[in-house]
């Protein structure tokens, strides 16, 4: 039993692997990933098609050992996606929206029991992000098709998740010292490495202090809040990009 499970996987594993490379063969080749049940499989003729097809499916096994792992993030983000779409579908998007008003309704309560008025003004504050953002998260991704889903679903998602207790911190000093240094450590790595390029690094620099924006608009803390939406839309996008990528390699009715 145990060797006949590992050896499902290990081919599991080698089927994604060819259907990924298929992939990068059909961006040049027909008829490569799926091809048609009557014509079959695309094959070079002459050869100079040979060399160009042999010579382009060696250029692609690079990126595949790249992409594949990759590739399950996406299969990862697919499954936890689909729990979440069952639970909305089950409920409803206004019966998700409650239930996110009921859980920071609860720990607005909570706040304003235990903390100072500005920590439940925080937090008041974050529910509101949370609440708004799950329930766009949510509708968009009802509304069907992958382009939606990718374009505003994920990112809605992402920042429902990443953004209220950022929101939560910038008032509660326990969870500044968690949450604020750490963003500053990262959004210095990210000028460094991503935004090096072309000096943007340098050009946001000189125009935005990450940790003084939005003073002078009675707005403290609207750098960190700027920084962590600029994070999440990408990083939604990212994520939608590979359960997309997924859903090609190995289609939900395959999975």
């Amino acid at each position: 039993m145990e060797r006949r499970g590992q050896t499902g996987l290990v081919e599991a594993l080698f089927v994604d692997v060819i259907r990924l490379h298929e992939t990068w063969m059909e961006v040049v080749f027909p008829r490569q990933l799926d091809p048609s049940a009557v014509l079959g499989k695309w094959r070079p003729e002459t050869a100079v098609q040979s060399v160009g097809y042999y010579l382009w499916a060696v250029l692609g096994a690079p990126l595949v050992a790249v992409a594949y792992p990759l590739l399950l993030v996406g299969f990862a983000t697919r499954y936890y996606a689909a729990k979440l779409d069952s639970a909305v579908t089950r409920i409803g998007v206004a019966g998700a929206v409650l239930v996110a008003a009921v859980v920071w309704g609860a720990l607005t309560v909570i706040t304003h029991l235990q903390l100072p008025f500005d920590a439940v003004i925080a937090v008041g504050a974050a529910s509101v992000v949370a609440v708004v953002s799950a329930a766009l998260a949510a509708g968009f991704s009802k509304v069907g098709g992958r382009f939606v889903s990718v374009l505003l679903a994920y990112p809605f998602a992402m920042t429902a998740l990443f953004l209220p207790p950022v929101v939560a911190a910038l008032v509660t000093p326990t969870l500044e010292e968690l949450i604020l240094p750490p963003s500053y450590d990262l959004a210095r790595w990210i000028l460094d490495t991503f935004l090096s390029v072309g000096g943007v690094n340098e050009t946001l620099r000189g125009a935005f202090n990450l940790e003084t924006f939005g003073e002078q608009w009675g707005l403290p803390g609207l750098g960190y809040v700027l920084m962590w939406i600029g994070i999440s839309v990408p990083l939604g996008w990212f994520l939608g990009l590979l359960v997309a990528l997924a859903n090609l390699i190995r289609p939900t009715s395959d999975a």
